[in-house]
């Protein structure tokens, strides 16, 4: 099926490409005969057969007609974390609400207990076979955040954590700071002063150790105010990290314009956004990501506001939002599916979000996303006949061969 290597040159042939290019003109950047050259790992020709560069010694992979799109990006996960909430979700379903869970000493807290408790191994541990999940189904680069640590030992284990998965797995990581994620049990009461906290020492420590690419906070009647969210972000803004936030996924606070008022790179989850705030994301150039899996899990009723999306140009990106309490979801194709018959995006949208529109999300959109020359080469090959049907099939795994870095 190959010839064998000469050198770093690999050519993926008698391929159909979705390159996901934005102006690529044709559904899903469509190339019915395509070829994908790499070279040492980056992607130098996503185009016809016809017109292919002479490539010289390489390793030739004859696709025999499958689809090769760009690795797929899941841009919102908490994948490291102790323990498990399986008893929520039998209350939950016995009539409780998530705040009712929260206010109790559930939600949130009772994952941070389970993970303060964790070793680094064994958190690596858990962690590693949901990324292992994500992987299986085509992921190249996941974000992973930290947040259920709220202390500073324990939210830099998170994240030292999450750096390893991305030095020992074939798969990017990017990394989110999300001290900001509930008020811990020590702390009840006295939010102000966690945000001291969370904006002095924690920060100062991350920053320092470089174990995180942006900052992120929940910003709801449960979590954090706006005024406490603008605190935070103004001190990642001092450390020259990027932001984002949850915002809008039980009430409207404002937290997503507030967040476009600091350039954030994403606001995500979204279903209380109003348009005002998605007037705010568009000007700044601020990513929705919508979170289906916890908007299915939770059994909410408010969906994000798409068409109003649509209408302003925010790019729409989706993502598994994999976390023990609200969305203990792994599988990409799932929150596709989820996507299109939730929240009634296309599947062309569906496979945009968690490819070009999640690398934005990221802040990587010039790095991977869609097939173009100049990007790493991250690919998905697939036993399908056409691409909507990674959104389509539910429980069915398509994926032929996954490539990270041309390898």
């Amino acid at each position: 099926m190959a010839t064998t290597p000469s050198n770093s040159n690999r050519v993926w042939t008698n391929a159909r490409l979705a390159t996901m290019a934005a102006d690529a003109g044709t559904p899903y950047g469509a190339i019915e005969d395509g070829t994908v050259i790499a070279r040492d790992g980056r992607i130098v020709f996503a185009g016809k057969r016809a017109d292919a560069p002479a490539f010289g010694q390489a390793e030739v992979i004859d696709c025999e007609g499958r689809w090769i799109t760009p690795g797929l990006i899941d841009c919102h996960t908490h994948l490291v974390y102790g323990g498990d909430r399986a008893n929520e979700f039998e209350l939950r379903l016995k009539g409780a609400s998530y705040e009712e869970i929260a206010r109790a000493g559930g939600g949130i807290v009772s994952s941070v207990k389970a993970t303060r408790a964790a070793t680094e191994g064994q958190l690596f541990a858990s962690a590693d076979k949901r990324l292992a999940a994500l992987m299986a189904e085509g992921v190249t680069t996941v974000e992973i955040k930290s947040g259920y640590g709220l202390d500073t030992d324990s939210e830099v284990k998170v994240l030292a954590v999450a750096r390893r998965l991305g030095r020992e797995r074939p798969v990017g990581v990017q990394t989110s700071f999300l001290g900001a994620h509930a008020v811990p049990a020590e702390f009840k009461g006295r939010s102000g002063d966690y945000i001291d906290l969370v904006c002095g020492p924690m920060l100062d420590a991350i920053a320092e150790q470089k174990l995180a690419d942006a900052v992120d906070v929940f910003c709801e009647g449960i979590a954090f105010s706006p005024e406490e969210t603008a605190r935070v972000f103004t001190a990642a803004k001092a450390k020259g990290l990027a932001v984002k936030i949850h915002a809008e996924q039980l009430s409207n606070l404002g937290g997503a314009a507030l967040a476009a008022s600091f350039g954030a790179l994403s606001a995500d989850h979204l279903e209380h956004l109003d348009e005002a705030g998605v007037i705010a994301m568009a000007k700044a150039g601020t990513v929705a990501v919508v979170l289906p899996g916890a908007f299915y899990f939770l059994r909410e009723t408010q969906k994000p506001p798409i068409e109003l999306l649509r209408q302003h140009g925010v790019p729409i990106a989706l993502a598994t939002d994999a976390n023990p309490g609200t969305s203990p979801l792994t599988s990409p194709l799932l929150t596709m599916n989820m996507g299109c018959t939730l929240f009634r995006l296309t599947p062309e949208e569906a496979l945009a979000g968690m490819t070009r529109n999640a690398a934005r999300a990221l802040g990587l959109q010039d790095e991977i996303g869609t097939l173009e020359a100049g990007k790493a080469c991250d690919l998905a090959i697939w036993e399908i006949e056409r691409p909507a049907e990674l959104a389509y099939r539910i429980g069915f795994n398509p994926l032929h061969t996954r490539i990270r870095n041309g390898q």
